[in-house]
């Protein structure tokens, strides 16, 4: 059986919240995350996600990097073991935690960001890079910021 996020076209595992993202699935069959209808509209929930952390630590003068966007995704106060999700999206990538990150929406950022979203996918599903849907996420970036 596929991981949860999979079947859910939610790589990411986006919590139900305030948002009414575009491309949801008219039925929600998971309490805890978004249904969407393809992993395209997964990722670019996801891009959008990060492109709002990078507008927001840059408002708050904090560095957009891997370190503080993996605190913000799955912090500890939701029984997240942040350090070990940061510990493997760094193994996985090779980025170092601090090294700051280029905007979202900017070409520099989709290629900056393009293998952190393989490792926060595998990290979400318990799955291998290889098993990660990549072309989904080139998909999702598209279907965020190009017009």
């Amino acid at each position: 059986m596929k991981p949860r996020g999979l079947r859910n076209n939610n790589p990411l595992n986006i919590r139900h919240g305030q948002s009414k993202w575009k491309g949801r699935s008219e039925e929600q069959n998971d309490r805890e995350f978004v249904c969407f209808l393809t992993k395209g509209m997964g990722y670019r929930a996801a891009w959008k996600i990060l492109q709002t952390y990078y507008e927001t630590f840059v408002k708050q003068l904090k560095t957009f990097c891997l370190y503080n966007i993996i605190h913000r995704w799955a912090p500890p106060e939701d029984n997240n073991d942040t350090s070990a999700y940061l510990h493997q999206v760094i193994k996985l990538t090779g980025k170092a935690g601090m090294q700051p990150l280029p905007e979202p929406k900017s070409m520099d950022g989709y290629i900056a960001l393009q293998p952190i979203l393989i490792a926060m996918t595998c990290v979400e599903n318990g799955i291998k890079p290889e098993e990660v849907p990549v072309a989904a996420i080139l998909q999702g970036y598209q279907l965020a910021f190009k017009k």
